[in-house]
Formats: structure tokens, sequence, C-alpha cells
């Protein structure tokens, strides 16, 4: 469909699949299987049970709600880390 401001022949639909962010659970994909593999390291390996399911709800709800915010705050955050501490606000 063309809109009135569209000139012709240069409309082109875009999926909804690339512009939303990956998310596994409603957290960010990559932070979802570190937080996953952090509680099964501590739930299986140390045999730590109620403390790695307790990890990870509590990382996953930290993180879903972070997303709900912004996305993309894990990309966010790990570039603000690389810039020196002098530049940082």
């Amino acid at each position: 469909m063309q809109g009135t401001d569209d000139v012709a022949g240069f409309y082109a639909p875009v999926h909804r699949a690339l512009a939303e962010p990956i998310l596994l659970g409603g957290a960010p994909r990559a932070l979802a299987i570190v937080n996953g593999t952090l509680a099964g390291a501590i739930g299986l390996g140390l045999r730590l049970w109620i403390a790695g399911i307790a990890l990870w709800a509590i990382g996953h709800a930290l993180a879903v709600g972070a997303a709900r915010r912004d996305p993309q705050f894990a990309d966010v955050a790990r570039r603000h880390l690389r810039y020196p501490v002098w530049m940082r606000p």
C-alpha cells in the first residue's frame, strides 16, 4: 500500500522481524543464554538447586524488565563500557 507521501517505484515492504530485536522469553537472547548457563552451572554443577533457580528467576526478571524499557540495553551497556572513564559523563 502506498500512502500520499510515497514516491512511486520506491516502496519496499520491510518485514517486522528485520526491525525488532531478538528476544528469548522477553530478554535479549545473549543475556538470557548467559543467565541460564550460569544458573545451570550453579544448580547442577554445585548442586545448589534452589540458588540456581533463584538466580535464573531474578536475573531473567531483571533482564525482561530492562528489555521492556529498552530492548537493546545490553548492546548499549557493552558499548558504554568500552569508552575510557574520562570520556563518560
